[in-house]
């Protein structure tokens, strides 16, 4: 048996020697967590879950009567609220008459409800009920982000000044702020998701809003809620990705990639789509810092924006 020795801090080439065996057992289970029979997406569990809200809305029916006045087993209100089972599209006319919603509703929903538990689904960036659902359930979340810090670990500061460097409107900017630090709930539970974060050096780097933002946002990345791993800009092209990306992970059911521009949301459960996309943060495992170098960077960038900061100030005195 062959011993590897380490030590606690490694240049980038040496640590993906290292890491080598984790990165084929991770090879090794790339689809085999996938396959446990639920064959729900994130927008058939979102469409599902506006089935059950219209029923509580609009009727006081329970799911079980709902289901005696349709000839239905309980179990199919069920699963179909759940997003777990495709209804037919006489389903969704029979549920939704009896929960007295109008013609030109129904017709809205079957149109969204047929491309439900497609494994490719495209969204419009303004729909983001979808993407927050699916991140509120999750059991696990890996990230990897080129550009800017991970939503989720934003300060209300740093996202309002990244939308307003994109060209938001203000209305926007609001809305969208307001959202982000709304799903940040979730790294306040006591069963939060496990939560990795692959973040680029650049996105460390880049200025986005003051000085002071900058320095709050790099301390906000210290808590320890969540992980954090630098990809060095020193390791070139092989830590950079056309797209950032996003991996969530349940128990119980199939993984879920997402992908997001300022033109479109892309969520991806094809087997193929999410075997690259594992390939892809088993690649970064390889290349990225540990967890404690990765802290000691985001660190010393924080101390040196504060020690930038401080000289400004007397400059100005």
């Amino acid at each position: 048996m062959m011993v590897v020795r380490t030590t606690s801090v490694k240049p980038a080439r040496q640590r993906n020697s290292t890491r080598l065996g984790t990165m084929l057992l991770s090879l090794h289970h790339l689809t085999s967590n996938d396959m446990n029979g639920d064959p729900s997406t994130p927008y058939s569990r979102d469409l599902g879950d506006e089935l059950r809200q219209v029923r509580e809305r609009f009727t006081t029916f329970r799911g079980r009567r709902i289901a005696r006045m349709l000839g239905w087993d309980p179990g199919k209100v069920s699963n179909i609220e759940h997003g777990k089972v495709r209804a037919t599209e006489i389903d969704i006319i029979q549920y939704l008459g009896r929960c007295g919603r109008p013609q030109n509703f129904i017709e809205d929903f079957l149109n969204r409800y047929r491309s439900a538990f497609n494994p490719y689904f495209v969204q419009v960036p303004t729909n983001l009920r979808t993407m927050a659902l699916a991140e509120s359930t999750a059991d696990k979340i890996t990230s990897y982000d080129m550009t800017s810090i991970p939503g989720l670990v934003q300060s209300e500061e740093y996202a309002a000044a990244l939308f307003e460097a994109r060209l938001a409107a203000p209305d926007v900017i609001e809305r969208n702020v307001r959202f982000r630090i709304e799903r940040q709930a979730i790294l306040r539970r006591h069963n939060r998701p496990q939560c990795t974060f692959y973040i680029h050096e650049h996105a460390l780097r880049f200025k986005v809003g003051s000085p002071e933002i900058m320095e709050d946002q790099l301390m906000r990345l210290l808590f320890h809620t969540h992980v954090i791993r630098v990809v060095p800009a020193a390791i070139g092209m092989s830590g950079v990705f056309a797209a950032n990306y996003v991996l969530w992970e349940w128990e119980k059911r199939g993984s879920t990639a997402y992908t997001e521009s300022d033109l479109a949301q892309v969520f991806v459960q094809d087997l193929a789509g999410i075997k690259h996309c594992k390939l892809i943060f088993a690649h970064l495992d390889a290349l990225a810092l540990d967890e404690e170098q990765s802290r000691s960077m985001v660190a010393d960038l924080a101390s040196r924006s504060r020690e930038d900061l401080s000289g400004r100030k007397l400059h100005l005195a």
